[in-house]
């Protein structure tokens, strides 16, 4: 009987809702004269406290008209805490802590034979965890960087596929996590199916007081800041032959802004579950306009040179129950009217990251050829 591992992503403790008043809500927060602030949202606790040791002093939670729970603890000396809260007696993480979502467990529902599964008799490469100064956003930002097996040994210089996670998901984690890539990239690896190459899975979640004012800060960060960092820190190609570009939803509408400004500079570009345009009954949907005349224009205005450079522009939806069909579909009607070449699929499976893999899986092989 083949043994099979239950997929399950374990959710935060009952006693903690994972919404909180707004947004912009801060579970941590460093106050002047060396007081620091926790905080935690659980409107129906009776008691709540720190697993951590903070400052001389103890400090008391106290719960708020919000459900809010807050201590402040003084004279904390710099340094690097692990903490928790617990809730009614019950240890839980903070939900608003990026390290805590990936800390979240993952077990993966396989009988070992999936192409995103770790195998044993294949070789594995590695993941890498980078930081680089970012002058666009004026602040340190985390990228992961898949290296194939070997790479640590060899000489010659390989080609980038910049690999960008969609707009519901933490950070540059996604990817590496339940994405399963570096299990894919291994096995398609080991089988002949890719190019060696250097996956870059940056982060993509940009702060913007704009609708979709992430775009060009993305964009930008990419060609002035990762992009530059990458080519200066691996020996990889830095010719656009050698350059690919993907992304999933959101990701797949930065991969559009950045390349469809920058098309030079990637030879293969591929969008999943993705547009460049907003269909007018989603974004009135959700009360967003879109400048269709401001794409048309450039789509016709890089037409021709767009058919020379780019070697592949690949689209993908997972099927018509995907949240993004409609947006995808005009697109392909933009770039039919401009006569951009480029190819299209779609499975079932919707807006899934099931849909996701299979995309990797079956375009990373179309790169570098």
């Amino acid at each position: 009987m083949k043994k099979l591992i239950v997929s399950i992503l374990l959710c935060v403790s009952a006693f903690v809702m994972a919404q909180t008043p707004k947004d912009d809500f801060k579970s941590t927060e460093i106050l002047p004269n060396n007081q620091a602030a926790f905080r935690i949202f659980a409107p129906n606790a009776k008691s709540v406290s720190l697993s951590a040791r903070m400052g001389k002093e103890k400090a008391e939670f106290k719960k708020n008209e919000q459900g809010v729970w807050e201590a402040i603890f003084s004279d904390v000396e710099p340094g690097a805490y692990k903490y928790g809260f617990y809730v009614d007696g019950v240890r839980t993480f903070d939900p608003k802590a990026s390290s805590s979502t990936e800390a979240a467990s993952i077990f993966i529902m396989t009988d070992g034979n999936d192409f995103f599964t770790m195998k044993e008799d294949v070789p594995h490469g590695a993941i890498s965890e980078r930081f680089y100064k970012s002058e666009t956003l004026n602040q340190m930002r985390r990228l992961k960087v898949w290296t194939p097996a070997g790479f640590e040994k060899s000489e010659g210089k390989l080609p980038v596929l910049y690999l960008i996670h969609g707009g519901g998901n933490n950070n540059d984690d996604i990817w590496a996590s339940i994405g399963c890539a570096g299990n894919i990239l291994d096995n398609l690896l080991a089988d002949g199916k890719i190019e060696p190459m250097i996956v870059v899975m940056p982060n993509a979640n940009i702060e913007s007081d704009k609708k979709f004012g992430n775009l060009p800060l993305f964009r930008d960060d990419l060609m002035k800041g990762i992009i530059p960092f990458i080519e200066s820190n691996y020996n990889v190609y830095t010719d656009s032959a050698h350059r690919a570009i993907m992304g999933l939803s959101m990701g797949g509408l930065q991969t559009l802004e950045t390349a469809m400004s920058n098309y030079q500079d990637f030879n293969y570009i591929c969008a999943l579950s993705s547009g460049w345009w907003l269909a007018d009954s989603w974004a009135k949907k959700r009360g967003i306009s879109d400048d269709k005349e401001l794409r048309k224009n450039q789509l016709n205005k890089i037409a021709s040179n767009f058919n020379k450079s780019v070697k592949l522009m690949y689209f993908t939806q997972g099927g018509p129950e995907d949240l993004a069909y409609e947006n995808g579909m005009e697109t392909l009607n933009l770039f039919d009217e401009a006569g951009i070449k480029y190819k299209f699929s779609e499975m079932p499976g919707g807006h899934s990251m099931m849909v996701w893999r299979k995309n990797l899986r079956d375009l990373a092989p179309l790169l570098f050829k």
